[in-house]
């Protein structure tokens, strides 16, 4: 008995030890994290999922486990990702994005799933509608799709001049693309905007794209919905700097690597909601009885370094209605 009890102990404290092993052990509910992007650029993410769960009464270590699976931009992988989290056995599946929530849905039609993601999930087939979502899934709308017009009215109110605008999209075939690009073209459309479309698959599209906007004399650039995106956050806005083109990012994590802008859904807050519905089925709740949350509270986030180094002067009424100055 006080082998076992010895062998319960350096299994609570071995940090090493893969979540899945110590979850078994304790016995607690498994809550399986599936998403496109990497650890990195879904910590906001992680953070508010831990403070939904604990809205219901759940802490990892204590009475729940998290496993997370990141597909780091690779959409092929995630189907065999979702297997793994189904085979653990999760206890329930949340999925950030669309690609993610749509390879989970294949993957189960029995182990719930929250979703968090920006386009209808009606549309996509995910819930029969937002009130009655029907099925085993259930999450979080951030409108990310409704947001663009905004986006694009906000960036042509901080470029100097008129002129040609980009939309940077990571493949014209991605499940969100049709939809992105429907409402870029109607946005522009209503304004009077030129707008040059270009896909960034990977790194030496990306490269192509950027040099084409350079080629093309582009005033201003609008980076589409990606995770792929997230991952390479860096890359994408030290582009934006070297071809000094201001651009307009989906979140506000671009603006805190050296970005210039934002206008999104507060994506914590959104996965916090994910994350207490998550709880809610943990206590025995069904998805289909817990309607979409659309999520309203968006935020604007500028960043002045960036601006200076691009020779921009913020119009004074915008920095006012800003929700975050990056100084």
């Amino acid at each position: 008995m006080r082998r076992r009890d010895l062998l319960t102990t350096l299994a609570g404290a071995a940090l090493v030890q893969p979540l899945s092993v110590r979850a078994a052990r304790s016995a607690v509910p498994i809550v399986g994290y599936l998403s496109n992007g990497s650890a990195e650029a879904d910590v906001s993410l992680r953070t508010g999922l831990l403070e939904g769960l604990e809205q219901q009464g759940f802490v990892v270590g204590r009475n729940v486990s998290i496993e997370y699976r990141f597909a780091e931009g690779n959409n092929e992988r995630l189907p065999s990702l979702a297997a793994e989290l189904i085979g653990l056995p999760a206890a329930v599946l949340v999925a950030y994005g669309l690609t993610s929530a749509v390879a989970a849905k294949k993957a189960t039609a029995t182990i719930p799933i929250v979703f968090g993601l920006g386009f209808d999930p009606v549309q996509l087939g995910l819930v029969a509608s937002f009130n009655r979502p029907a099925g085993n899934a259930t999450g979080v709308h951030m409108f990310l799709a409704e947001v663009i017009s905004k986006r694009l009215e906000l960036l042509r109110e901080i470029l100097p001049q008129p002129g040609l605008i980009a939309y940077l999209v990571p493949g014209r075939t991605t499940p969100a693309a049709p939809v992105e690009l429907r409402e870029v073209e109607a946005a522009a459309q209503a304004v009077g905007q030129p707008i040059l479309f270009l896909e960034g698959r990977n790194e030496d599209e990306i490269d192509t794209a950027f040099a084409t906007m350079a080629d093309r004399q582009v005033r201003g650039l609008l980076c589409g919905a990606s995770q792929y995106f997230q991952v390479i956050a860096d890359r994408l806005v030290a582009l934006a700097a070297r071809y000094r083109i201001p651009a307009s990012y989906e979140w506000r994590e671009f603006v805190a690597a050296g970005g210039l802008m934002t206008y999104s859904a507060r994506r914590r807050e959104a996965m916090r909601l994910a994350g207490d519905y998550a709880g809610r089925i943990l206590k025995g709740a069904a998805p289909a009885d817990l309607p979409v949350v659309q999520s309203m509270r968006f935020e604007l986030v500028l960043n002045l370094k960036t601006a200076r180094e691009l020779g921009l002067t913020i119009p004074h009424s915008l920095l006012q209605r800003a929700d975050e100055v990056i100084e």
